[in-house]
């Protein structure tokens, strides 16, 4: 794992805290008013991002035994994944090959075997084709040939990442970028599923945009986190995916572990720097999901997952809750009051704020929006979606991907 990372990191942003400083983008960055509204954009996005990359579709802890299956729609294909007897998590597309019915309709459940409802067609938790109903009436096929369309998977840090192309040839470690050993500081392989908020949005940027800056919180979050939270934050990338800590130096502040307030550890010596802190803030993962710490009830963090829904202007948000110990009796109050916070500031902030966005930026007459110095998050997630709409082919990707940098933000990237 790479705590030397966490702690360079750590050391980094306390030295921006006591000295009041920040580090910035080169210049304010234009980007086109239409990438938020544009259907033939929002076209390619689909194509070229979500049937293309990596997407973080889980957390290994909601499918903890064997036998445990989830279905999760995802720019409109339906997947499903299966922790087999093996314990490896195998991703399909959940659709019998027979007449194409959905397998799964269950969000979750337990099953050695899937059978379409339909017509009785019946698949392991391998794919493979094991039965067909009155199969001397069907006629003679090779099964073989029939078995569910797998999808590369890739279990790591406690994470689930499918790309939801049977066909891929895309490298899902290349385009981790060595996120994935960072994110391992977490534990998450040993954390539980508590549970999860479904919930619309506007255009799919516009909404992750807000998990992507600090600059807004005290203005739009006033009322919820404070006037005077933090609207700094410092920003540290492996390839696309970015890790956000605020400089911040208030101490006990009610957005401390969210945004990555390192004011408790500020003057300890590094020997005493414990883990829980130093993982503190906000952990995005392209392209459209966010990992916030949380402290009600015991440590947890909330993963955001913004999914484009039907039509540009659409999202679908769902927030899955984890947290490192099943919250006992007198502690699950205080997390589920938690949990309902966090959604209401979602919902009643930034995605009422997002839907103005949404309706006035088509008729405004404005060709162009800015992203400041202080919103490197925004103009490098603008910048990546950029680069990917741009590459033609999976082998293009992984050259992509393979020459990004790591770590980029620290001083000094310690050896692992």
């Amino acid at each position: 794992m790479s705590r030397k990372n966490l702690v360079d990191i750590a050391r980094h942003v306390i030295g921006h805290g006591k000295a009041g400083t920040m580090e910035q983008a080169d210049d304010v960055m234009k980007l086109k008013a239409s990438t938020y509204y544009d259907p033939d954009q929002f076209d390619q996005e689909l194509d070229k991002i979500f049937h293309r990359l990596p997407i973080l579709v889980a957390a290994g802890c909601e499918l903890p035994n064997a036998g445990d299956f989830k279905s999760i729609e995802v720019a409109g294909s339906s997947i499903l994944l299966s922790r087999g007897k093996d314990m490896t998590v195998r991703a399909f597309m959940n659709t019998c090959t027979h007449r194409g019915a959905a397998l799964a309709r269950e969000d979750y459940g337990n099953k050695s075997r899937f059978t379409c409802p339909y017509h009785g067609w019946t698949f392991n938790q391998k794919g493979r084709l094991v039965g067909v109903a009155a199969s001397q009436d069907f006629g003679d096929f090779d099964k073989a040939d029939y078995g569910l369309k797998a999808l590369p998977t890739h279990e790591k840090a406690g994470l689930i990442w499918v790309v939801i192309n049977p066909d891929s040839t895309l490298d899902i470690p290349t385009f981790l970028s060595g996120y994935d050993d960072m994110l391992a500081n977490f534990g998450f392989d040993e954390w539980v599923y508590v549970s999860k908020r479904t919930f619309k949005g506007p255009n799919w940027k516009i909404a992750y945009d807000g998990y992507l800056e600090y600059y807004h919180i005290p203005t739009l979050h006033g009322a919820t986190f404070g006037t005077d939270s933090t609207n700094r934050g410092l920003y540290y990338a492996w390839g696309p995916h970015q890790h956000i800590k605020s400089p911040a130096m208030e101490k006990g502040h009610s957005a401390t572990e969210t945004l990555g307030y390192m004011a408790d550890i500020a003057d300890k010596p590094e020997t005493d720097w414990d883990n829980d802190t130093l993982t503190f803030g906000v952990w995005t993962v392209f392209p459209c999901t966010s990992i916030a710490c949380f402290a009600g009830g015991g440590r947890g963090v909330m993963i955001s997952q913004i999914l484009p829904g039907k039509t540009v202007e659409e999202s679908i948000t769902t927030q899955y809750y984890i947290m490192e110990k099943m919250p006992v009796p007198e502690d699950i109050d205080a997390a589920n009051a938690q949990f309902d916070f966090l959604q209401e500031v979602v919902m009643r902030e930034d995605y009422a704020t997002g839907y103005t966005i949404q309706q006035s930026l088509p008729k405004s007459g404005m060709d162009h929006i800015l992203l400041g110095r202080n919103e490197l998050g925004n103009q490098r997630f603008h910048q990546w979606c950029a680069k990917v709409l741009a590459a033609d082919t999976d082998a293009d990707l992984n050259t992509l991907f393979a020459e990004s940098e790591r770590g980029v933000g620290i001083p000094k990237l310690a050896a692992e």
